[in-house]
């Protein structure tokens, strides 16, 4: 009798038990002020910020520097932006450059998502081609534009085939690793379901490589982006438009170092700002639905 009483406790300590983590589970955390958030997450970049221009400014006004023509105030490079601005110049310079850059990696995302999927999934195909995906992504970007002017001219098309050389490569080897560690577990479980083909492949094996897809893919737009501004500093052409890396040969051709530090302002702008509105909300999403991350 005493054993079937302490049974009843512990089924009901079980169920005390379980109860309790569902509700751990599905009470929702509470949201973070939006004054924290940009406490935690706006004010230290912009220190950041002022640390450096500060720290620029003092080489400038202390004379670290002997030639000031070489390294331009932080307020000549802003003069120089404003007049671009002013002139209807600078989003033109930024767009150019950006409308290519994200149209490549668009293209290097359809090339290099099932590229990956397939050297990750058939055998031989592994052993043939992922040492030159390897190779590849260890090489150089600005390599590529010389070939790629000779085959294709100065045009669009050889800016999109640089950046797809750039890109793929890195796309398809971080789908690659995130396939590799997706537990074998997980995968019979799909097949018991009845999730097998594409199906296993599409509610199973990305979902559960999605870490290393995004790393992947965070390094490839990396690599697209340097890809094109190797390409746009290179094979610079009127009928191309001005671009970034364009504006910046522009800089170094007229001795003009304003103008060059304004080019390289843009270029890490861009990229920060790729970065913060787009991979940075992704890599938190990937981790929060993973329990990785408190919701805020």
């Amino acid at each position: 009798m005493a054993g079937a009483d302490t049974a009843v406790d512990n089924a009901g300590d079980l169920s005390g038990l379980e109860a309790g983590l569902d509700a751990l589970e599905t009470v929702p955390a509470p949201r973070t002020p939006w004054r924290q958030i940009l406490k935690e997450k706006l004010l230290p970049p912009l220190i950041a910020v002022a640390l450096v221009l500060g720290l620029w400014q003092g080489l400038v006004s202390f004379g670290f520097v002997d030639d000031p023509a070489k390294l331009p105030a932080p307020a000549a490079v802003w003069q120089v932006m404003r007049d671009a601005w002013l002139k209807g110049d600078l989003l033109g310079y930024i767009w150019t450059s950006l409308s290519r850059g994200l149209l490549g990696f668009l293209l290097a995302l359809a090339i290099g998502t099932p590229l990956g999927l397939l050297v990750a999934r058939v055998k031989w195909i592994r052993a043939a081609i992922s040492p030159i995906l390897s190779g590849l992504q260890s090489l150089p970007s600005v390599a590529w534009v010389p070939p790629a002017v000779l085959w294709l001219g100065l045009n669009n098309k050889m800016m999109y085939a640089v950046v797809l050389l750039g890109a793929v490569p890195s796309i398809a080897n971080g789908l690659i690793s995130g396939v590799d560690q997706v537990p074998p577990l997980f995968l019979r479980a799909g097949r018991t379901l009845g999730a097998s083909g594409l199906k296993g492949i599409w509610h199973v094996t990305l979902p559960a490589a999605l870490p290393g897809y995004v790393a992947g893919l965070k390094q490839g737009w990396a690599f697209s982006w340097r890809s094109l501004m190797a390409a746009e500093i290179i094979a610079s052409f009127p009928d191309l438009g001005v671009g970034l890396g364009q504006l910046l040969e522009n800089g170094r051709n007229a001795s003009d170092t304003a103008m060059v530090f304004e080019a390289i302002v843009l270029i890490l702008a861009v990229g920060i700002a790729i970065d913060l509105l787009l991979f940075s909300p992704l890599e938190r999403w990937v981790l929060r639905s993973r329990g990785l991350l408190s919701r805020g």
